[in-house]
């Protein structure tokens, strides 16, 4: 299973301003003086190999959408954020003119989880199958209602694509081609649900707008279960603790630490920090990422978890 990030951020998009590209090339052009770099793969082998990421990178700017492959011909995607864009041109280019079939899994319906979908390329292909999946009853309505005029000049139901949607029952299994997948209801405004995927052997959770509150046993335990030595856990990290515990207790998020303290208690083998804060920099993420790897360490029970802060572009083999 390979799995990619088209768009990592939470709440709403975020795009570096011409101060941030301006400060980055500054900085950079200090790191490289004296040196000879006379070519554009010296210079490029010196961004990739000297810089910090949080210089030669972006952690991303567009909010959730994460596809994975199972092996087959069908295309596989949670969530519609703004990074489903770049996703449909993927999908466009990758076909070349031939139909494709896209199933979507939707967490929950606040808009920057759904907001890419009217910029979703093969929605406007006559020939593609479109599968959106989801738990809740206003699924279609949801969808339907935000390209309604005055919000968006091309009606729902102008769009070319065979468009469907499926009902999931949370707790309950359903099959996909080369696999299956659950759903488990999460704590969230309007409920959401993560998804636990599994294929060829292989495992994936995909856990986001969920708060975790691990004073209620009961609640974290069935978490645990559901993490249960999963390859990869794409997990909301939008909050510090100290965030999630006081002044954004109940927002509907959770931090690195719950990650980490989940993740083991499972036995995960991978956890993919996700859904990042949107005023939170690179610089930020960064810093939170280190800070993350440490508390792993200090916390490690004899089981490694790998920890990855995910940003757009990022794919990972399981």
């Amino acid at each position: 299973m390979r799995v990619r990030f088209w768009g990592t951020r939470g709440s709403m998009p975020v795009s570096l301003t011409w101060r941030d590209l301006r400060d980055r090339l500054a900085q950079a052009l200090v790191a490289a003086s004296g040196r000879s770099l006379d070519g554009i793969e010296k210079a490029a082998a010196f961004v990739e190999r000297e810089l910090d990421f949080a210089l030669s990178h972006t952690f991303g700017g567009h909010s959730s959408c994460v596809e994975f492959e199972t092996g087959g011909d069908q295309y596989f995607v949670c969530d519609m954020g703004s990074g489903a864009r770049p996703f449909g041109a993927h999908v466009l280019a990758r076909q070349s003119g031939r139909p494709a079939t896209v199933n979507i899994f939707m967490s929950h319906m606040h808009w920057d989880h759904i907001m890419g979908f009217p910029f979703f390329g093969p929605a406007y292909r006559r020939g593609n199958h479109i599968r959106i999946h989801g738990c809740h009853a206003a699924l279609e309505q949801a969808f339907r209602r935000q390209q309604d005029p005055p919000s968006f000049p091309v009606p729902f139901s102008q769009l070319a694509a065979r468009i469907e949607f499926v009902r999931l029952t949370p707790g309950e299994a359903f099959e996909l081609p080369g696999g299956t997948v659950t759903p488990q209801l999460q704590d969230h405004s309007g409920d959401s649900y993560g998804f636990r995927f599994e294929s060829r052997g292989k495992s994936l959770v995909y856990t986001t707008d969920s708060e975790h509150k691990l004073d209620d046993q009961g609640a974290r335990q069935r978490i645990v279960e559901f993490f249960r030595e999963a390859d990869l856990v794409v997990f909301d990290a939008m909050y510090s603790l100290a965030e999630a515990v006081s002044v954004k207790a109940d927002w509907g998020h959770s931090s690195n630490v719950v990650g980490v303290e989940l993740c083991q208690a499972a036995r995960a083998r991978k956890l993919a920090l996700f859904h990042h804060e949107p005023a939170n920099g690179d610089d930020a993420i960064e810093r939170i990422l280190r800070e993350t790897r440490r508390l792993e360490e200090l916390t490690r029970d004899g089981h490694p978890l790998e920890v990855v802060a995910a940003y757009d572009g990022l794919e990972i083999e399981l």
